[in-house]
């Protein structure tokens, strides 16, 4: 048998720097879900978000790629996913085909879903997009401190400033090791530039969301916060 080679203190180094560097999800496709509430009061808001969704994909492409899985809830009792999307046209199609309707939030459905996902294929972040919070705040946090063990941040971007909606999303973001960021009712700059952060994340990891950051503050604000 050939005498096994000792690493000298030099290859361990070098071993361990390599490492920091590869992310978890090397290469394979960055996967967000995209997950929006669509009850009656978010008409405005999720027609700004049609408009944006394109800059997601975008942002993405200039890192390598990424699919989008869009997850609402609206009316009563409803819940829907998409299938895994590639392509910003598609994506805008399906969204341009669904109208708000008047109900109670569904955040545990958005988590749990997530959660899915993420033991199944893979998951690299969830950006939620809301302006309300109607369950019980515990089992939200139950369901993103799994999703911290998991890996995969949760970027909660709240319209408004309801203060219960405020405490939950931000206990969500922490837990989840993600980020709570708010934006002005209307505010499709605001918003936009949170999407292509959550977007450079998913793309890319915290390197490309640290280089974005650099002339975006949607990015710096979701880069100081994650874990």
């Amino acid at each position: 048998m050939p005498q096994a080679k000792t690493s000298s203190s030099e290859d361990i180094a070098a071993f361990v720097a390599k490492a920091r560097t590869m992310s978890p999800h090397a290469g394979a496709r960055g996967r967000l879900v995209f997950a929006l509430d669509a009850t009656m009061s978010r008409q405005p808001t999720w027609d700004m978000a049609c408009a944006l969704q394109a800059d997601m994909f975008r942002e993405a492409a200039s890192l390598g790629s990424l699919d989008i899985r869009l997850v609402y809830y609206r009316g009563f009792n409803e819940c829907r996913a998409s299938r895994w999307i590639s392509d910003s046209s598609e994506l805008a199609r399906l969204m341009a085909k669904i109208d708000c309707r008047g109900g109670n939030t569904q955040i545990g459905k958005v988590l749990a879903e997530a959660r899915r996902e993420a033991a199944a294929s893979g998951v690299r972040a969830v950006a939620f997009v809301g302006d309300a919070m109607e369950e019980s705040v515990d089992d939200l946090c139950a369901k993103a401190g799994e999703l911290g063990m998991l890996k995969v941040p949760v970027f909660m971007f709240q319209e408004g400033h309801d203060p219960t909606a405020e405490q939950a999303f931000r206990e969500i973001a922490r837990l989840s090791g993600g980020a709570w960021c708010r934006f002005d009712p209307g505010a499709g700059a605001q918003l936009r530039e949170l999407l292509r952060a959550a977007a450079a994340y998913a793309a890319g990891g915290r390197e490309a969301l640290r280089r974005l950051s650099a002339r975006e503050s949607g990015a710096a604000k979701l880069l100081g916060q994650i874990k």
